[in-house]
């Protein structure tokens, strides 16, 4: 005997999903996975080489993407990036804020000039984008789900020259649950996912600072951004209907908590 299950499906047919950070590392792959489930995808970042490579490999996957070169530290580029990716593709309804950028300097020695390059990518980018892209979508009655890439830095922090980036990550995930409850009345879900460590560039400069560090976890290794294939599709697909304001953990057993 077979139910209906309206909610259990991942087809993203018919989304358009625009992807930061999408020339490497997790937002690359976050792109390949939305694709993979049918979405169009906006692929959004600096490096435009590394972002039309990988257009080129949806296409040939039998998928649809276009490369947007976009300074998400430059907050004129951020309210302007709903325009012109609408403007190319059409309406979009999965925005995935996954750029960001470390510190790695002691607090009492970090320059201005970081402070506010960090707090612009990692905090002013995903506010300005979500809210953008929302007032399209609360004017036209169009659903939007939003994930923010969060870190389980927000939760805690050894103290080894990352305060900033810390400070930062625990700011969105305080606004992923207050944009949730602002928005709650409109079909428009705002999650987040916080990654442990998980392979990727910034992780590799990290490595490179600190040493192996998967010695000291439980499991002795880093995670695999395939890992969290599963929960960003849960978040953005009928999946997720009901889920809202929500940020999910994935490190691992990393951590202690």
């Amino acid at each position: 005997m077979t139910y209906p299950l309206p909610n259990a499906g991942h087809d993203l047919t018919g989304q358009i999903a625009i992807i930061t950070g999408a020339s490497s590392g997790l937002g690359a792959r976050f792109a390949r996975v939305l694709s993979a489930s049918g979405a169009q995808v906006a692929l959004c970042a600096r490096r435009v080489d590394k972002l039309d490579a990988l257009v080129a490999e949806i296409t040939a996957a039998g998928g649809r993407a276009q490369a947007f070169a976009v300074d998400v530290a430059d907050q004129a580029q951020c309210l302007a990036l709903a325009e012109r990716v609408e403007g190319a593709m059409g309406p979009v309804s999965i925005l995935i804020n996954n750029a960001g950028i470390p510190d790695a300097a002691r607090a009492h020695k970090l320059p201005p000039e970081l402070f506010n390059q960090v707090m612009a990518v990692n905090v002013h980018a995903p506010w300005l984008l979500s809210t953008s892209l929302a007032a399209r979508r609360i004017a036209d009655g169009g659903g939007l789900r939003i994930v923010n890439i969060a870190s389980m830095a927000a939760f805690e922090y050894g103290g080894h020259g990352a305060a900033l980036y810390s400070m930062t990550k625990a700011a969105v995930v305080r606004m992923t649950e207050v944009l949730a409850v602002e928005w709650a009345r409109y079909p428009i879900n705002v999650n987040a996912i916080a990654p442990g460590a998980f392979a990727s560039e910034m992780m590799d400069g990290m490595l490179a600072r600190m040493g192996d560090i998967t010695q000291s976890f439980r499991r002795k290794r880093l995670g695999d951004p395939a890992m969290m294939d599963s929960t960003l599709l849960y978040l953005v697909a009928p999946a997720g209907e009901a889920v809202t304001g929500t940020v999910i953990k994935i490190d691992d057993g990393q951590s202690n908590r």
